[in-house]
C-alpha cells in the first residue's frame, strides 16, 4: 500500500479538544456571570431550593448514624453524671445527718452543763467539774471513773452530783483519776430527808435486774410516806450538803404480817449515761468545829464557890 493513501489523523480516542486554559477561562466567565446574576436577580434561589428539597432525604439518612452515636454517648455520659451526682448527694446527706446528730448532742450537753452550773450556784459549796471517762470494770458494783484526781484536789469521801441531784461519792482517789461509787451500789448508803414530812431516814443502794434504785430500809408501817415524795440530803452526816435532791419514792408496799414497809425509790440523778459531774467538798469542811471536840477538861478551882453552897471548898 502506498504511503500516500495512509490516514494520518489521530484516532478518536486521542483526539484533543479545547485546551485547559480555554476551559478555565470559559468556566470562570460562566461562574462569574452566574454569581452576578444571582446577586442581582436571585436567579439561583429556586434552583437551590429545589436541590435542597431533593437532597434533604439523603442528608437525613446520612446524618442518622452520627446522631445515634451522639445520642448514645450523651446517654452514657448523662447516666454516669447522674450516678456520680447521686453518690455525692448521698455523701452530703450522710455528712449533714452526722452534723445534725452532733448538733443535737452538743445542744443537749450545753443544756446539762447550764443545769450543772445552776446546781453549783445553788449548793454554794466549793466544787470541781469533772468528766466521766468510763464505767468501772467490776460488773458487781456500780462505779464510774472521772478525769480528776489528787493533783486536782479531789479527796476520798467527796460527794458527786450531776445536774439533777446526788450521783454518788468518791471512794478511791488516784493521781489523775478518781473512782466514784454510785448511790445505787449495794454498799452505798445516804441519809435522806422527806421534803414533805421532814422525816429523816437512810437510803441504801438496791441494784436489780428490773431497774437500779434505792431502798428505804426499816421504815415502819405507820410511817407517813407516799408515792411521789421527794427525798433530799439531810446534811446530818457532814458529807453531803443539805437540800440536794436524792430520789423520789416510786412504790410503798405495806404488808399486814410485817411491821415494816418496803419503800422503793428512783434516783433523781442520771446514773446511766451521765457525762459531766461536779465533785463537791465535804460539807464537814465548811462547818465550824464542835466546841466539845478537842477542848481540855475543866478542873475544879480550889476555893471556888459552888452554886447552892455558901462555903468555900476546903
Amino acid at each position: 500500500m502506498p504511503l500516500g493513501t495512509l490516514d494520518r489523523t489521530p484516532p478518536p480516542f486521542f483526539k484533543q479538544g479545547p485546551s485547559a486554559l480555554s476551559k478555565l477561562v470559559v468556566f470562570s466567565a460562566v461562574a462569574l456571570f452566574l454569581m452576578v446574576a444571582d446577586l442581582r436577580f436571585r436567579v439561583a434561589v429556586p434552583v437551590r431550593t429545589a436541590v435542597a428539597a431533593v437532597l434533604y432525604p439523603a442528608q437525613w439518612a446520612v446524618l442518622q448514624p452520627v446522631e445515634l452515636v451522639s445520642m448514645a454517648g450523651n446517654y452514657f455520659t448523662s447516666l454516669h453524671a447522674a450516678q456520680q451526682g447521686e453518690a455525692e448527694a448521698l455523701q452530703r446527706l450522710a455528712t449533714q445527718a452526722q452534723r445534725s446528730l452532733q448538733l443535737e448532742q452538743i445542744t443537749l450537753e450545753n443544756e446539762r452543763l447550764r443545769q450543772l452550773l445552776a446546781m453549783r450556784e445553788r449548793t454554794g459549796a466549793e466544787a470541781t467539774g469533772a468528766q466521766v471517762l468510763y464505767d468501772a470494770a467490776d460488773p458487781y458494783s456500780r462505779k464510774i471513773v472521772i478525769d480528776r484526781g489528787q493533783t486536782h484536789g479531789i479527796r476520798a469521801g467527796s460527794p458527786v452530783i450531776d445536774e439533777s441531784g446526788v450521783l454518788g461519792q468518791v471512794t478511791r482517789v488516784y493521781p489523775l483519776v478518781s473512782e466514784v461509787t454510785l448511790l445505787i451500789d449495794r454498799d452505798q448508803a445516804i441519809p435522806v430527808l422527806n421534803a414533805r414530812t421532814g422525816v429523816r431516814s437512810v437510803a441504801y443502794g438496791e441494784p436489780s435486774a428490773s431497774g437500779d434504785g434505792l431502798d428505804l430500809r426499816y421504815t415502819l408501817a405507820s410511817a407517813d410516806i407516799a408515792q411521789g415524795d421527794l427525798l433530799t440530803t439531810s446534811g446530818v452526816d457532814g458529807i453531803y450538803p443539805a437540800g440536794l435532791p436524792v430520789a423520789r419514792v416510786t412504790s410503798v408496799e405495806r404488808q399486814a404480817e410485817s411491821s415494816f414497809t418496803r419503800v422503793r425509790c428512783e434516783p433523781m440523778a442520771r446514773v446511766q449515761g451521765t457525762l459531766h459531774v461536779l465533785v463537791l467538798a465535804p460539807a464537814g469542811d465548811a462547818m465550824p468545829p464542835s466546841p466539845l471536840v478537842g477542848a481540855p477538861a475543866e478542873r475544879p478551882v480550889r476555893g471556888a464557890v459552888r452554886p447552892g453552897n455558901g462555903s468555900a471548898a476546903p
